[in-house]
């Protein structure tokens, strides 16, 4: 199911990291996570480079103002005119200085991870503008399809030799939660399923907090990211299903809501009591090993450069251990 560039113990970051410099910002992803550096997103830098103004800015019927706010400015433009994924200097300053940054490495990434946000999460904030929800979650989709497909065209124009993992983020997840949601469990599955196809690479959905883990199981990503949270283990069934069928979990397993320390023992400690209740519940150890990566749980934009580069260190650490379980499952197994 999943790229060939998966494999257990990868580590990755969310995205988004609170340098104004985007030159600081590529060289600490590329030096502590060498093997999927992640393009950083840098709202401090730029108001308008945040996760909705930085993607909304593509709807002619939006017009984003320099501190990041949103305006409905002519609902009837979409009918008429195209979605504009130029990246812009202001708007996407992270990503573009990022592949400068691996442009002129000797020894150019493997693989990188992009990030988008998901048709879901650009359709309520849409219809929170005043459109009508069944056409602000198709432009939601539209919008996040054609970014999609245009992000992974410019890394393969300016890094030909290098596979993306592209993560589409999907905070809204949260509001299918409640007992009204604007979108029905299906429906809101079937567009982010679309958006997973358009690409035509690895993909992912990072799952913030409660979200709703099953709407993004069911809509087919290579990757689901999760936070490492008590709640995971009520959807040990569903996730059973997702390893089995070669899906890869990204374990939030570096809290980004409060301090964290130096050492990576206890949510390396946390992260294998999770693993050891989940298969209790039916999920296979050697998969949870073998097709786990770990991130920091969330976005790092709200915490000081140094609290940033501990999270990304400590994901490192937590991940270099799951690197060694999962080989050693492989020996294990005969694998």
């Amino acid at each position: 199911m999943a790229g060939a560039v998966l494999r257990g113990g990868l580590a990755t970051s969310i995205g988004s990291l609170p340098h104004s410099d985007a030159g600081a910002a590529a060289a600490l992803v590329l030096r502590l996570h060498p093997d999927l550096p992640a393009a950083p997103q840098l709202p401090r830098r730029s108001a308008r480079e945040g996760m909705l103004a930085q993607w909304l800015r593509a709807l002619p019927e939006i017009a984003v103002a320099d501190d990041g706010s949103l305006a409905l400015v002519d609902v009837g433009a979409g009918a008429s005119r195209s979605i504009d994924t130029t990246l812009d200097p202001f708007a996407h300053g992270g990503l573009l200085g990022f592949l400068d940054a691996c442009v002129a490495l000797a020894r150019r990434p493997t693989a990188i991870k992009l990030q988008v946000t998901g048709p879901l999460t650009l359709g309520l904030a849409l219809h929170e503008l005043g459109v009508d929800a069944p056409e602000a979650f198709g432009r939601g989709a539209q919008c996040a399809n054609a970014w999609a497909r245009s992000l992974v065209r410019t890394v393969h124009l300016r890094l030909p030799d290098t596979e993306v993992v592209l993560f589409f983020d999907e905070p809204g997840l949260v509001r299918f939660q409640v007992d009204e949601p604007l979108l029905d469990a299906e429906t809101a599955s079937d567009l982010l399923s679309g958006a997973l196809a358009a690409p035509g690479c690895t993909v992912g959905v990072h799952v913030c907090g409660d979200g709703a883990l099953p709407i993004a199981l069911s809509a087919g990503p290579n990757v689901i990211g999760v936070e490492l949270h008590p709640r995971v283990i009520g959807y040990a069934a569903s996730l059973a299903r997702f390893l089995d069928e070669g899906g890869f979990i990204a374990w939030g397993a570096v809290p980004t809501d409060r301090p964290v320390g130096e050492q990576p023992a206890p949510f390396w400690k946390a992260l294998v009591e999770l693993w050891c209740e989940l298969t209790r519940r039916g999920c296979d150890p050697v998969r949870l090993r073998q097709q786990a990566m770990v991130t920091p749980a969330c976005g790092l934009a709200l915490h000081g450069v140094s609290q940033a580069e501990r999270a990304l260190r400590l994901a490192r650490d937590i991940a270099a251990r799951v690197f060694d379980q999962a080989a050693a499952t492989k020996l294990t197994v005969g694998a």
